[in-house]
């Protein structure tokens, strides 16, 4: 009988012939090695090994390392807070109402996405732009902001020098507190812009335009959605007046912050780019220098009256962006005020894309700048990505100015500049001129 065996059996297949085939050496598993590394072996450190890891640095308190230590304008807020009274600082953080329009004018410019190019040679960035003209050396601007000398005792001064040594355009505001004159003496080299409310006395506002030309302001921004005060709760609450009045409440707020207060009483009492004197609340200021009547007719008796640039800030719709121009300006300022008017306002960043479809319909060639909501660079390159030809800063400068005068203006400059510069390399762009709105999605859209 035949008995097949499977092939690969080890069980059934039969051994090799011992004559046939030597016996294999028997296999030992090798030991496990005893032998630890050098690197990892215990031993008694050296003192050279020590000495540079005990470099420790002697505190310093001086203005310029605490402003050094900051790295976002965010901490310059928390700088600034430290150090300022609680009424002039929140007239500067604050906003109207319910403050809806300031915290969704920030919120819009964290939703969104950056789209980098990868493989483009950024090894240098030229931040370099022009606007209305001439040339910036930075695609931002400073705002016009009111009482700013009552911020930092240096105000208007400090903002004006640290424009004008960063070479951007600098502006001052009808409300601030040092006089159109004393501006451009302050800095002589830099571009100083004007900001001007049209009052009901257009004798008023004639004498300011024929000042700032004698001064040498190349450009007049005209404020046009101030028909009235907003509703700035935080002044209200606070009792602000100008002066700020020495109550018992601002007395004790003092005593954490006697800097400010040993500035504030050992300068020049505030004065006015339009005002000798005024005391009173800050609405009732606002209220006596606004024109509730006035319409596009009196924007063509700006245009007939200034011979410079004329920009019109205050634009919250596409219409009025389109109506401004139509009536002579040569840009406009996207802006709600930073949220310091009408609650629940637009956006200007949400309206920047709109407003530059329609102006390369009409194929204009007005400047179109934004504000409101700025906090940082990447804030910056996202505007200008999205169509905007500049921008401007207001709470952001104010900051700095808080957190320590001409040197914390130049500060915020130095953030964002350096936030811009990084911003752009990183998305793969070298100058402003090759950032489109690829680069940038509004999420939720």
């Amino acid at each position: 009988m035949t008995h097949t065996i499977q092939p690969n059996n080890p069980e059934t297949t039969p051994a090799p012939d011992a004559t046939d085939v030597p016996a294999a050496p028997a296999q030992t598993p090798p030991a496990p090695s005893s032998a630890i590394p050098a690197a990892l072996k215990r031993r008694i450190p050296k003192y050279a090994d020590l000495a540079p890891l005990m470099q420790f640095k002697k505190p310093e308190f001086s203005k310029e390392a605490r402003l050094k230590r900051a790295s976002t304008i965010w901490e310059l807020r928390d700088i600034a807070k430290r150090r300022t009274p609680q009424a002039p600082f929140d007239y500067t953080d604050g906003a109207a109402e319910e403050e809806i329009t300031l915290r969704r004018a920030r919120q819009a410019f964290l939703d969104i996405e950056f789209r980098p190019g990868i493989l483009r040679n950024v090894s240098a960035i030229d931040l370099s732009t022009g606007i209305l003209g001439k040339p910036s050396r930075l695609p931002v601007g400073i705002a016009p902001t009111g009482f700013t000398r009552m911020m930092q005792s240096e105000g208007e001064y400090a903002g004006s020098q640290a424009a004008e040594a960063a070479g951007i355009p600098y502006t001052l505001s009808t409300m601030g507190t040092a006089s159109i004159e004393d501006v451009a003496a302050a800095a002589p080299n830099g571009r100083n812009w004007f900001q001007l409310y049209l009052w009901t006395d257009r004798d008023r506002s004639l004498e300011l335009i024929e000042r700032a030309v004698r001064a040498g302001n190349d450009t007049l921004m005209v404020t046009v959605d101030t028909a009235v005060a907003g509703a700035r709760l935080r002044d209200v609450r606070n009792g602000m007046t100008i002066p700020p009045a020495l109550t018992l409440k601002t007395v004790l707020d003092a005593s954490y912050r006697p800097a400010w207060w040993f500035n504030f009483l050992t300068h020049e009492p505030l004065t006015f780019a339009s005002l000798s004197r005024y005391t009173g609340t800050v609405a009732d200021l606002i209220n006596s220098m606004f024109d509730p009547t006035l319409t596009f007719e009196d924007l063509d008796w700006l245009r007939e009256t200034w011979k410079g640039k004329l920009v019109v800030k205050g634009i919250q719709t596409v219409e009025d962006a389109r109506r401004v121009v139509d009536h002579g300006a040569d840009g406009i300022v996207l802006s709600n005020h930073g949220g310091r008017q009408l609650d629940r306002a637009p956006i200007p960043f949400h309206l920047l894309p709109e407003v530059k479809q329609a102006f390369t319909a009409d194929n204009t060639d007005a400047a179109i700048m934004l504000d409101t909501g700025i906090m940082s660079g990447a804030d910056i390159v996202a505007a200008l990505a999205l169509g905007a030809d500049f921008t401007l800063i207001g709470r952001a400068y104010l900051y700095g100015l808080m957190a320590g005068g001409r040197a914390g203006v130049d500060r915020t400059l130095q953030i964002l500049e350096k936030d811009m510069a990084r911003t752009m390399a990183l998305l793969g762009v070298s100058r402003i001129s090759e950032l489109t709105p690829d680069h940038v999605r509004l999420l939720g859209k």
